[in-house]
């Protein structure tokens, strides 16, 4: 009998030590590289978070606050006529609205309650403007310089393997978007091993994509490009109308129809200057000459264009024209059925050719 006990007791005894030894190669087998494993309050960790919180600058048109955005649709009245703004393109419609006079008071008013989404996606209540102010006191002034990283933004879908240490539990997640993403992150808890499945691919302010192979590599990219852009955080809806431009394309529209006119100008805070150039024709041309044509009277000049973005600096000397002169800004190209406009800025300045040729 004493035979027996003995042997059951060193099989159990063998068992518990295969079950331990299992354990401890399942343990050894889960634990991930440290460069693709998320730890809680890590700098990699909050990077990700500046990176994937709300934006708020969006719409900037309608509320004035940068740490939070008015969650569509939602009613409002520009200069008093009412919208409905129910996608991001609606904005366009507000800003159509207040660039219709250059010398008006533009103004908005909401229609409430509302509904705003924080930074962390939190959605709340908002019922009159008393509320909202309070709300947006909160939030960093126009180009104050906050957390929230908008020069690098991650392409999706993002897949990440969660082992929680207290229950065993091991989970896989993939997610399709910054709130989805920002959710998980700031739920990981300290007896959380979370790693990203790499690579991922992040895109950049100036429309390059790059691979990132591991944490340390999204790191680096993270904090190489995180001020390498303008984030817009202002309240001027107009300052940001061309993304999108190229010299390229400026020099296809100017060169590509012919006599530009005039229809607006303004020099030197000064209105009387609209009708300066009324019957007076432009033409651009590739070798980057230009002349004016005013009944019987030409008029020969230059202009060069650099740079990108909202920062193509177009320069127009015509020795004659002084009031066409300046190192202008490229502010905007518009194209309408059977119009094109182009408008050129400098601080108060503006000058705006328009033609009847797309």
């Amino acid at each position: 009998m004493k035979t027996t006990v003995l042997k059951i007791s060193l099989l159990t005894l063998s068992l518990l030590l295969a079950l331990s030894s299992c354990r401890k190669e399942e343990t050894e087998l889960i634990e991930p590289p440290e460069d693709e494993t998320l730890v809680v309050n890590s700098p990699i960790v909050n990077l990700i978070k500046q990176t994937i919180s709300n934006d708020g600058s969006v719409d900037n048109i309608i509320d004035n606050a940068n740490c939070f955005k008015v969650k569509l649709p939602v009613t409002v009245s520009a200069n008093n006529i009412e919208i409905e703004v129910n996608t991001e393109m609606d904005y366009e419609t507000i800003e159509d609205v207040f660039d219709e006079l250059d010398d008006d008071e533009d103004t908005i008013e909401i229609v409430f309650p509302i509904t705003i989404i924080l930074e962390d996606y939190a959605q709340v209540s908002v019922n009159n403007y008393t509320e909202l102010s309070s709300f947006s006191s909160n939030c960093n002034g126009e180009n104050i310089a906050d957390d929230d990283i908008e020069c690098v933004d991650f392409q999706y879908p993002i897949t990440a393997s969660i082992f929680n240490s207290n229950n065993e539990i091991i989970d896989r997640v993939t997610f399709n978007n910054d709130e989805s993403f920002y959710v998980f992150i700031d739920e990981i808890e300290q007896y959380d091993i979370v790693t990203i499945d790499f690579p991922i691919v992040v895109s950049l302010s100036d429309g390059a994509t790059t691979n990132v192979e591991n944490l340390n590599e999204l790191e680096a990219i993270m904090e190489t490009y995180r001020d390498s852009c303008d984030e817009d955080d202002d309240n001027n809806y107009n300052d940001d109308d061309c993304n999108e431009c190229t010299t390229t394309q400026l020099m296809t529209y100017l060169t590509g129809c012919q006599d530009w006119i005039v229809d607006r100008l303004r020099r030197d805070d000064s209105s009387n200057t609209e009708d300066y150039y009324d019957n007076y024709v432009f033409n651009f041309y590739p070798d980057g000459t230009l002349i004016s044509i005013f009944s019987v009277w030409t008029y020969e000049g230059t202009w060069t264009a650099s740079g990108s973005a909202n920062n193509i600096i177009v320069v127009i000397d015509i020795p004659t024209l002084p009031d066409c002169n300046n190192e202008w800004i490229l502010h905007e190209i518009e194209e309408n059925p059977g119009e094109t406009k182009v408008d050129f800025r400098l601080g108060e300045d503006q000058i705006r050719y328009v033609n009847n040729c797309n």
